[in-house]
């Protein structure tokens, strides 16, 4: 095959790649690029094969059928709450396939010495994959709740993490240049010490900033890609691997936007808020209380009456969302509001959730009207205005506590500014905190009307009631 047909075919599938991630950007869209981007990858697999043939064309085969499978298996009965852990362990095996990939170029013999570039790229693959590995398994442990999903600091956390790192760069630059003989030991330390520090990395990341390790572990990832493409010179793997690498990181640095903390905070596990955006929570406009309406009763009654009195309404779903599994009560519930007469809104907080993103896949997994998801930013000026806001299952991207307490983990922390409207309902399980730990002073303000217990079970006898 020549050389420009070749790199003509390269940039055509890169073309397909990128064309794909371009649909993301509404639900529909998504599915149509999920498909694309799928395409591309099967177009560059059946592409390496043919340039490069396979000496066990049975064993490749049969490695595609074993991983088609079990991914097909993990997709079908992966429900919307276990979305977050599913995405970590995904970045986790791309990161352990860097370290494979990176530990046999690295090792076996060939009859041409290997380039510095090959050598540096390999273990620079094998560093960042393991590190990705790691870390990733920390991170899908605490987001399915198999471990405390909250920071864990060990004694000298920092020193510990420094040290590992200072080992990892030592023993690099010794793997580097030690014969083969030798090579295979210190790359084996290597790979310890890499699975150490993406331990001591990750396990003091918790709360809140769980969408910030996950977007970060995603361009890790990539950047594993991209150095083991280096590595085995596949211009397609260096391309694919850098695009996940950039994405990843303009993700991570937006996530960070939105917590209003620093990356370096984020990963060291401070909780010392900056002083920038602390302030006193503003009176809202004064407004009916659901009380003064002309209906008496407990506290459903009162939420009642404030929907139908309501001209607009302001919906903020949470990650309680997800586990009472009632996104679809939810957007039933805006329907029959609109049907009201009523003009009704999604607030979308972008750390609300477990991952990036995780209240758009909810809502688009029900079908709701993409135009109506709005984002913090465009949302919290029409809050003074809004007659009702309704909360499903969140607790810190509504938190007042986030710009009136220093020395939390969510101090700083821009929020939907539900605490203006009118009336606010809240449908949580309970009024424990949220997954920061901290008490959310919104429960206990005069307006705030909460309707404790299941969400669904909630939110199905309001849609009747309605």
């Amino acid at each position: 095959m020549g050389t420009w047909l070749a790199l003509g075919i390269d940039l055509l599938i890169i073309f397909l790649l990128v064309l794909g991630f371009f649909q993301f950007r509404t639900p529909k869209g998504a599915r149509r690029g999920n498909f694309t981007a799928a395409f591309a990858l099967l177009c560059a697999f059946v592409l390496i094969i043919g340039r490069h043939g396979s000496l066990e064309p049975g064993l490749v085969l049969g490695a595609l059928l074993l991983g088609g499978t079990l991914g097909w298996l993990v997709a079908v009965r992966i429900n919307m709450i276990q979305i977050p852990a599913m995405v970590a362990f995904q970045h986790g095996a791309g990161g352990i396939a860097a370290f494979l990939v990176s530990f046999l170029e690295l090792t076996r013999a060939t009859g041409e010495p290997m380039t510095t570039l090959g050598a540096v790229s390999g273990i620079l693959g094998l560093i960042i994959g393991t590190g990705t590995f790691s870390g990733s398994m920390i991170a899908g442990g605490k987001l399915a709740g198999w471990m405390d999903q909250k920071p864990v600091t060990f004694p000298f956390h920092s020193l510990l993490l420094a040290g590992t790192a200072l080992l990892v760069l030592v023993v690099a630059a010794v793997a580097g240049q030690a014969g083969p003989q030798a090579q295979l030991f210190w790359l084996l330390a290597l790979f310890a010490l890499s699975v150490l520090l993406g331990i001591v990395f990750s396990i003091r990341i918790g709360g809140a900033d769980m969408p910030v390790l996950i977007s970060f572990l995603n361009a890790t990832a990539g950047l594993a890609a991209a150095f083991c493409g280096m590595i085995i010179q596949n211009r397609l793997l260096i391309a694919c691997g850098a695009t996940v690498a950039a994405s990843g990181s303009i993700l991570t640095h937006v996530m960070c936007m939105a917590m209003n903390r620093g990356l370096t905070k984020v990963f060291m596990g401070s909780v010392s808020a900056t002083k920038q955006g602390l302030k006193e929570v503003p009176d809202a406009e004064n407004r009916p209380a659901p009380s003064e309406t002309g209906h008496s009763g407990d506290g459903f009654e009162y939420a009642l009456s404030a929907a139908r009195i309501a001209k607009n309404v302001v919906i903020i779903p949470g990650y309680g969302m997800a586990l009472a599994q009632a996104q679809f009560q939810v957007v039933r519930l805006a329907s029959r509001l609109e049907e009201l007469g009523k003009t009704v809104k999604f607030a979308i907080h972008p750390v609300a959730g477990r991952m990036p993103g995780h209240m758009n896949v909810l809502l688009a997994e029900a079908e709701v009207d993409y135009e109506k998801l709005v984002e913090m930013e465009a949302i919290n000026p029409e809050f003074p205005g809004t007659d009702l806001a309704l909360v499903v299952g969140a607790c810190d991207v509504v938190n007042p506590a986030a710009l009136l307490q220093e020395g939390t983990p969510i101090s700083g922390m821009p929020i939907l500014m539900a605490h203006e409207a009118g009336v606010v309902v809240v449908c949580n399980m309970d009024a424990n905190p949220g997954y920061s730990g901290v008490k959310n002073p919104l429960y206990e303000m005069p307006k705030t009307i909460t309707l404790f217990g299941d969400a669904k079970e909630t939110l199905s006898r309001f849609l009747e009631a309605l």
